[in-house]
């Protein structure tokens, strides 16, 4: 990993300059070539390269995958069909670890050196790096992190916990940084494709990012405590926010929307997704009730598959695609308050979420029917035995978790958060509270615990031999 590293950094290097504005590059830069080093070039210019690798790591073909495997997309023909019965290649990570170690590490790293002074620009190289590795670390298990940049050839793999442990006292980090930080200059927010250089978010999104590493873990005091400091409003939504042009249509554009209009027309969507059932009116399973109305919502996420130009929803050409959001957070909250604080705290951060969502929260103009969605308060009468959400005679405790986990189910659509709570819950003996999507192979006992090691990695790293597979459960959920 060290030397392909090394021989790639260049390259990300030139492509993050060709990708920005010019006015920061030093007026000498072009006198001689040969003697360009790396101190020659703003710090910040690297930034947009790292933020550009996180995006697909959030957002583009394993998110998808996960989606598969979690009940909300369906594969229906050629690769997306294979790897919705299962039939999951190594090669099939390559990009999402490629982009990790070296879109997003390669770069923040060398921020981190070259700016050391720069609160504001360290903090956001710090955040940046956590997420993304993070990210890994939780859909794949053990991975290389302690090693990686190092004279070490081939680094090792550290296991999960030490991994995502690394991660939040990295956030820590950022939070004192950002905490101590000045505002933005001009050079920042044109080179922050996030946040534009707004501590004020940055911070928000790390606390977010803490409190999801430790609820990974089942450390729901943690997790709330974080969560408490975290996103506080969509307006702060870390989101990839396609910054494309309707009237030509050049530029950036929604990543599913992307695939869609090329070559996967018709290979992957959500018609026949258990996550549609559980919103469509029409069937036994749906999930609404007297004070839940999900027609909006159904329809904001329902997919064509067939064509790009009629999804207007989640997938429309331009619409923001989600990586560390209000919702996340305040449903973090509810779960965490639920389980910590008590019944009657997890009723109230869940009903404030719900007022967001009758507000639109998560659904875009083209759906925002206030006749076809309603998100009453729910009274705690409701999760009562017999109530409106619980008509199994569970416990009121039990039956609010579940209806909060669903509900994390749904928002979290275009996400890992689903993948990541079914391991989570059942790896805690809570089966109950996963919603009961069906398996799409007839591997009757088998769920998906995590993804595969890329194929490049397997390939260069003599740390590793083989991949561990899809149903050997990571640490964190034993």
């Amino acid at each position: 990993m060290r030397n392909s590293m090394k021989n790639i950094f260049g390259l990300v290097l030139v492509a993050s300059i060709l990708m920005l504005p010019s006015c920061e590059i030093p007026a000498d830069l072009n006198d001689n070539p040969n003697e360009i080093t790396l101190q020659d070039v703003d710090a910040s210019l690297f930034l947009n390269g790292a933020q550009l690798a996180n995006i697909m790591i959030q957002n583009s073909h394993v998110n998808r995958i996960t989606g598969m495997f979690s009940g909300q997309l369906v594969g229906y023909t050629s690769l997306y069909s294979n790897i919705y019965g299962y039939s999951l290649s190594t090669v099939e990570s390559n990009d999402e670890w490629n982009g990790c170690y070296t879109g997003v590490l390669t770069n923040v790293r060398h921020i981190r050196e070259a700016a050391a002074d720069n609160k504001l620009l360290t903090g956001i190289a710090q955040v940046m790096e956590a997420h993304a590795v993070g990210t890994l670390a939780m859909l794949m298990g053990d991975v290389p992190y302690s090693e990686v940049l190092t004279d070490v050839e081939d680094p090792k793999f550290d296991s999960q916990v030490s991994v995502l442990n690394a991660v939040s006292s990295l956030l820590d980090g950022a939070i004192t940084d950002l905490g101590s930080a000045g505002g933005p200059t001009s050079v920042l927010e044109s080179y922050d494709l996030y946040y534009g250089g707004d501590k004020d978010k940055w911070l928000a999104a790390a606390y977010t990012l803490k409190a999801r590493y430790a609820l990974i873990q089942s450390d729901y005091g943690a997790a709330l405590s974080a969560a408490d400091n975290g996103i506080s409003s969509s307006a702060d939504d870390m989101n990839f926010v396609p910054r494309g042009d309707a009237a030509t249509a050049d530029g950036d554009k929604n990543l599913f929307n992307e695939i869609i209009s090329g070559s996967r027309t018709g290979d992957l969507g959500n018609n026949g997704s258990f996550l549609l059932e559980i919103l469509n009116d029409s069937t036994a399973n749906y999930r609404g009730n007297a004070k839940t109305n999900e027609t909006a919502r159904h329809n904001y996420y329902k997919i064509d598959e067939t064509s790009n130009e009629g999804n207007l929803g989640v997938i429309e050409r331009f619409e923001p695609m989600p990586m560390v959001t209000y919702f996340e957070n305040q449903l973090i909250k509810a779960e965490a308050a639920a389980r910590t604080s008590g019944f009657s705290s997890g009723l109230s951060h869940l009903n404030d979420y719900r007022s967001w969502l009758a507000s639109g929260g998560r659904i875009n103009d083209a759906f925002n029917d206030s006749a076809s969605m309603m998100y009453e308060a729910y009274d705690a009468a409701d999760f009562d035995s017999g109530g409106m959400e619980n008509s199994d005679g569970v416990s009121a405790e039990t039956a609010l978790l579940r209806e909060i986990i669903e509900e994390r189910y749904v928002s979290g659509f275009g996400t890992y958060m689903p993948f990541n709570d079914h391991r989570r819950l059942r790896g805690d003996g809570e089966s109950n509270l996963v919603p009961a999507f069906p398996l799409n192979t007839n591997a009757a006992t088998d769920h998906v615990e995590r993804i595969p090691y890329a194929q490049d990695e397997l390939t260069s790293n003599s740390t590793v031999v083989d991949d561990p597979g899809l149903y050997v459960k990571t640490e964190v959920n034993q």
